[in-house]
């Protein structure tokens, strides 16, 4: 159904907010003998463009390359390293987790906090903060230092497992939309689309959509595709109108979030798409949060028809982030036939 190996390598790259380096480079070497055009941005966006029969027109897919992480901000003098987040963390997330510093060379830290054993009545009954946490590397400062310094990304330290019809793993946001751009283009590598399309593996999104809106500005997109992880909240204790989406329920449209409100053309034209090859969808809207389909609406300098396709996902950033194999397959399947399509459809009406 889908390559789970290469979805794994993907999800295990380290590419922290800023620091894309090492994931950027591999979806290099995958993507460019799909497409006929690569290139990489002052910003640091990776940039694949396949030709159309007609390049009047422009058709921007956006997947960010970065995940949640760190960085490094002081080494204490028994060597324990204090960082700044890098994305949004819910901090007790962080308790019992391995990370990784990627200094000199990687290593292997965990994330450490007072212990509950000598914890007073009153601190036990707080909220940890991210401030609360440190990285114990098991080295003494001399040591660390050899390899680490202060500006030092760091990421999470987890490999992808596959559970049921399920993949389980950190960074499936958004790591699981690089793999859906990629394994698209892969496939359309020898048929043709209606207009050039400019696959964009945009950076810092987690940090404000920052490559998305430098790459909308330049590309100048007429149409805009968004590829992001989405909450499926389909758990116990959710009630239905809480879900925003199911996992194994399809791909999804994504109608609004906390930045954007789709074109209601882009809208229809993928559900119409998506009924017309039978593809298996649900709508969603969810109220808070936003993704580089925001930069690219926002940003193209004559505006552009914004739309997204959304990948149902659990315990978003967490390192147990689970998606729907069905559901991967089928955004692949959605985000193919939507560019081929793009000259079958009345643009004119909103």
């Amino acid at each position: 159904m889908i390559n789970v190996d290469l979805l794994a390598t993907i999800t295990e790259t380290a590419g922290a907010p800023g620091f894309e380096n090492r994931i950027r480079t591999f979806i290099k070497n995958e993507v460019s003998p799909l497409v006929d055009e690569v290139r990489i941005d002052a910003m640091g966006n990776l940039i694949a463009v396949k030709k159309g029969k007609d390049s009047s027109k422009r058709a921007m897919v956006a997947a960010h390359l970065d995940e949640i992480g760190f960085i490094v901000t002081h080494i204490d003098d028994k060597g324990f390293v204090r960082f700044h987040t890098l994305g949004g963390f819910d901090p007790k997330t962080l308790t019992a987790q391995r990370v990784i510093i990627h200094g000199k060379k990687d290593l292997v830290g965990v994330m450490g906090s007072k212990p509950i054993h000598v914890m007073s009545p009153e601190e036990r009954g707080k909220s940890l903060k991210t401030t609360d946490f440190f990285i114990d590397l098991g080295m003494p400062k001399e040591e660390v230092e050899k390899y680490i310094e202060v500006g030092n990304p760091i990421t999470r330290q987890r490999e992808l497992i596959e559970m049921g019809n399920c993949v389980n793993a950190k960074s499936l946001d958004n790591r699981v939309s690089v793999f859906i751009l990629l394994e698209a283009l892969r496939e359309l590598k020898d048929l043709d689309v209606p207009y050039d399309v400019y696959g964009v593996f945009t950076v810092q999104e987690e940090i404000g959509i920052r490559g998305a809106m430098v790459a909308g500005h330049h590309i100048e997109p007429d149409f805009s595709f968004g590829l992001d992880t989405t909450i499926a909240f389909d758990v116990p204790g959710a009630q239905a109108h809480e879900q925003i989406t199911a996992m194994g329920k399809g791909t999804a449209i994504k109608i609004m979030d906390g930045s954007t409100v789709c074109d209601t053309r882009m809208v229809r034209y993928m559900k119409e798409t998506a009924d017309k090859h039978k593809i298996k969808w649900q709508a969603e809207i969810l109220t808070a949060g936003g993704t580089d389909t925001a930069g690219m609406q926002r940003m193209a300098k004559y505006g552009t028809i914004a739309g997204a396709i959304s990948i149902p996902t659990r315990h978003i950033h967490q390192v147990i982030e689970m998606s729907h194999k069905e559901d991967i397959r089928l955004s692949i399947d959605l985000l193919k036939a939507c560019l081929g399509d793009l000259d079958q459809f009345d643009w004119s009406h909103q």
